[in-house]
């Protein structure tokens, strides 16, 4: 159920973006503010499709019309819903992970780090034992993959989630404190998009080890506990 919400997550998030690919630092952005990152992921990409403006009413103040020209790339309407679903069912996921790690020490005797996982010779050898030999099945982890569980579990999707409240008008709303903390819905946004770059790099890494160290016997250890 997990690896199905992340990837509904995934590919419902990139129709979102793909509305507007631009992203922004702050409480405010559109197509006529300056964006800190423009993606090409649509024709909505530096359209440049904008009618002549026109002012409202006469004086140097005046707001002017912002009027597009060609047929926007607009999926937002399943997308949004289809996101806010799958992330309740990643919550949900997340919290009987968390809940049975916990009562079967598997929280604290595989993911967390240990004070001996932080030394700078543990992190070199663990460096050195995935450039030179083929990844261990796991658990035991050594103490990258200790320190990379405990940056996912425990900093990434805290942020992916809080970020992803910060941007829904309701619940900034009803939490505006929300807002504070990111700097803004435009950064919450910005942020979340910056988790979830690093959250595919480290999927794909761990895809890769998975296949490297067996796939076979990793994919019976995920879904029947066996590593025989």
């Amino acid at each position: 159920m997990m690896a199905a919400s992340i990837l509904t997550l995934a590919v419902s998030g990139i129709f979102i973006l793909g509305a507007h690919p631009r992203l922004y630092w702050g409480t405010v952005g559109n197509d006529l503010t300056p964006a800190l990152l423009e993606l090409p992921i649509s024709r909505n990409y530096r359209h440049g499709g904008w009618a002549p403006a026109v002012p409202f009413y006469t004086g140097s103040r005046s707001p002017v019309s912002a009027v597009r020209t060609y047929d926007i790339f607009n999926q937002n309407g399943w997308a949004r819903s289809l996101h806010f679903l799958a992330a309740w069912f990643l919550v949900m996921t997340s919290v009987f992970y968390g809940i049975v790690s916990i009562l079967s020490g598997h929280l604290g005797r595989d993911l967390l780090p240990r004070a001996l996982d932080l030394t700078p010779r543990q992190l070199w050898q663990s460096v050195m034992s995935h450039k030179n030999s083929t990844p261990a099945p796991g658990p035991p982890y050594n103490a990258l993959q200790r320190l990379a569980y405990t940056a996912v579990v425990f900093i990434a999707l805290p942020v992916m989630v809080l970020t992803g409240m910060t941007m829904s008008p309701a619940i900034n709303a009803a939490y505006p404190s929300l807002s504070v903390v990111f700097g803004g819905s435009q950064s919450a946004r910005t942020i979340h998009f910056g988790v979830f770059v690093l959250l595919t790099l480290f999927l794909v890494g761990h895809i890769v080890m998975v296949v490297l160290s067996g796939f076979k016997r990793q994919l019976r250890a995920m879904t029947w506990g066996t590593r025989s």
